[in-house]
């Protein structure tokens, strides 16, 4: 099977939770820069987020360059992945709301959490559906980013519980760790060295 339809109906959910997540920042009522105060932890929180489908829009499109075929496994592990990301609108805004509380940042870390493991399932699986001479296990190599992102969320998360700025930090931590551009798989893809 062709990978042409996942990647579009993966593209076409990442664009509808970037605009679930836009239509949550509410219009304030007045015209002056003080009605603005209450929603920064809001707007804090979208521009996270906006961040985070990014790298994994990005992140996504790169895995499935470096992917021959489409499995049945692919599709559901696709699914998988794509099941977390679109929690992030609802641990968004309810963080965001709740200007950055314990239970909420807990509960954003979590999703990001989720969702860092399950695009290690994909990449996995892709990998596992392309045999032996995976492009992708070529370029991911020993995938120290991959490995690190789960343990710092499981930090940021323990670490919400005792001081909820602190774990914001954490998740901005990794955002940056992905936000640096990986350019494994393109050198692997386009035969660089």
């Amino acid at each position: 099977m062709g990978k042409t339809r996942m990647e579009a109906f993966s593209d076409g959910v990442l664009a509808i939770i970037i605009t679930i997540m836009v239509l949550e920042l509410k219009v304030p009522h007045g015209a002056t820069l003080e009605t603005l105060v209450p929603l920064v932890p809001v707007f804090f929180s979208y521009v996270l987020s906006f961040l985070y489908v990014g790298i994994y829009w990005n992140n996504h499109h790169h895995m499935l360059h470096a992917c021959s075929k489409v499995t049945g496994g692919v599709l559901w592990a696709n699914l998988h992945l794509l099941f977390w990301l679109s929690l992030l609108p609802f641990a968004t805004g309810w963080m965001g709301e709740n200007h950055f509380a314990t239970i909420p940042s807990a509960m954003y870390g979590l999703v990001l959490l989720a969702a860092g493991v399950a695009y290690w399932i994909l990449q996995q699986t892709i990998i596992a559906s392309q045999g032996e001479h995976s492009k992708l296990r070529q370029a991911v190599g020993s995938d120290w980013k991959g490995k690190l992102s789960p343990l710092l969320y499981l930090l940021g998360i323990a670490i919400t519980f005792f001081d909820a700025t602190l774990a914001q930090v954490v998740y901005v931590a990794v955002a940056l760790l992905w936000l640096i551009p990986d350019r494994r798989i393109e050198r692997t893809v386009h035969g660089e060295a």
